[in-house]
């Protein structure tokens, strides 16, 4: 088992930032492939971002490249997801999880067994 803790959503203007964390506990993070994830009102679950475990390789969906950036500290067993130019359609609940195995990229939402509560992040105009 796999319990992920996210924090630091919030309401933030266009163009600001924002830092998501998610925190993990319960197997040996340094070893878990991780991932980030969005859901806006209305929309299916999105892809937005993942990070194999030793933090070497990170993928991005196209809508959030060159503007988010995912990092984790193994030390701390939390991942990171900085978000840089916020916009209005960047507002979703945005959830952390994990495939909850030694991965490479992984992408598909199927394909994440543990996921976090999610933290409400809105950008207003």
């Amino acid at each position: 088992q796999v319990q992920l803790v996210e924090s630091g959503g919030g309401l933030v203007q266009a163009g600001g930032s924002l830092r998501l964390s998610c925190v993990a506990s319960g197997r040996t993070f340094s070893s878990l492939t991780m991932g980030w994830f969005r859901q806006a009102p209305g929309k299916e679950r999105e892809f937005v971002a993942c990070i194999t475990n030793t933090g070497r390789t990170t993928y991005y969906a196209d809508s959030v490249k060159g503007r988010f950036t995912i990092s984790r500290d193994n030390a701390k067993n939390t991942v990171y997801l900085q978000m840089n130019s916020l916009k209005r359609e960047d507002t979703a609940v945005y959830y952390c999880a994990t495939p909850g195995r030694p991965a490479f990229i992984v992408t598909a939402l199927r394909d994440y067994e543990y996921w976090g509560q999610g933290t409400q992040v809105t950008v207003s105009s």
